[in-house]
């Protein structure tokens, strides 16, 4: 049954990358039909409703998984998926941008689907097979996010932006008709104790917190290194063509290329994982990124920094799903629901922190620097990774 679950699992997680990523690409344009806007503001309120929704994700996360632990991992797939498909599909009838912030931030509310969806995974998996799963998860989400940009550009040409919003209401329709009808949870027991109502309860059960912290830490870090560099991505690329050129191209092509070698390669590194040891994987991503974000920082041209841009991807492989992977190995069952929800907010924390941060270190300084801070951060990572994590598995 996990198998038939992980299949079906794997393709809604693709058409949610889908839906998620696919407004993207027009989202300001969008924002532009909604008023009569100065540059700043429309830089203001792009900026606003792009990241109030991790916000109030990060903040609502953690509920959703308690709920999670007490009736079941499906039902809040269903709440998510039916949910976002309301909301997201509500966004094509807007007529001013307060209701389009409003439909963001609720979108924020019912998010979980994704870290829900690998709960429910990593809790009906045989342990064993859990690193191979979950990174099946992860080439599924990546696959979805990578199509979503140019399907999302595409049919916004073709007809409108109103009509792709509504489209993208009815794919997260179809994942959740794929979970409602197709996913089967098993193996659930749900929460009956009331001290596991609180996080201190949860902290009880949990074998070595520290190291439970320690990756939700390194989630953190790893969000916030990774997207610390997409705000100056385009214009590295515009200094790199000295203006020449078509640099929205370029820039979309370097952009995409980490993301394809994570495709590539996720569900193997799981896998890999699972045979010599999930923790010798995300060193190994440890080690790679570092050089890979120093080397960065010192190229001359778009190809020197596509290559670097796509082996990056493959360090992003060996580093997300991996550290989900420990954390089901390392977690109990009935508290796995609210693990993935903090790690969910730990994600949605470096999502909001990484763009201030390179945004501030291009500002007081130069793109190349941004990507010297970045291989820092990983170093501290790797740092903090094995003090918190390497160093509790081996008790």
């Amino acid at each position: 049954m996990w198998k038939k679950n992980l299949f079906v699992l794997s393709i809604a997680v693709f058409i949610a990358g889908i839906s998620f990523s696919e407004i993207m690409p027009f989202l300001p344009l969008y924002i532009d039909t909604l008023g009569h806007f100065t540059h700043q503001q429309l830089n203001f309120w792009s900026g606003f409703i792009f990241s109030g929704v991790y916000f109030v994700s990060a903040v609502i996360s953690p509920w959703w998984g308690k709920l999670a632990d007490k009736k079941g991992r499906k039902l809040m797939i269903l709440r998510a998926s039916l949910g976002m498909a309301i909301v997201l599909g509500s966004m094509g009838l807007v007529t001013n941008v307060w209701q389009l912030f409003f439909l963001r931030m609720l979108q924020g509310v019912f998010a979980g689907f994704v870290s829900n969806s690998n709960a429910l995974i990593a809790t009906e998996t045989p342990k064993e097979k859990s690193g191979q799963a979950l990174g099946t998860m992860s080439s599924a989400f990546t696959a979805g996010n990578l199509l979503g940009p140019f399907l999302g550009g595409a049919l916004a040409s073709a007809f409108s932006y109103r009509v792709t919003f509504f489209i993208t209401g009815g794919l997260l329709l179809i994942s959740f008709l794929l979970s409602l009808f197709f996913v089967h949870e098993e193996g659930f027991k749900p929460i009956t104790e009331k001290k596991l109502d609180k996080a201190s309860g949860v902290i009880a059960t949990l074998r070595s917190p520290a190291l439970i912290f320690g990756l939700l830490l390194t989630t953190l870090i790893i969000q916030a290194a990774n997207n610390s560099i997409n705000p100056i991505v385009s214009l590295y690329v515009k200094q790199l063509m000295n203006g020449n050129g078509n640099v929205v191209f370029v820039s979309g092509i370097i952009a995409a290329l980490p993301g394809i070698a994570t495709f590539l390669a996720a569900s193997r590194f799981g896998a890999l994982g699972d045979r010599i040891g999930t923790h010798k994987i995300i060193i190994g991503g440890f080690i790679g990124a570092t050089i890979l974000f120093f080397l960065t920082a010192f190229v001359h041209n778009t190809v020197q920094l596509g290559i670097l841009r796509f082996l990056v991807g493959f360090t992003d492989a060996c580093l997300f799903p991996q550290v989900q992977t420990l954390l089901t190995k390392n977690s109990p069952a009935a508290v796995t629901g609210r693990i993935f929800s903090w790690n969910q907010s730990a994600m949605y924390i470096g999502n909001i922190v990484g763009p201030l941060l390179g945004s501030f270190i291009a500002g007081i300084s130069s793109y190349s620097m941004v990507f010297i801070v970045t291989a820092a951060i990983v170093v501290l990572n790797l740092i903090l990774f094995n003090f918190n994590v390497v160093r509790n598995l081996a008790k």
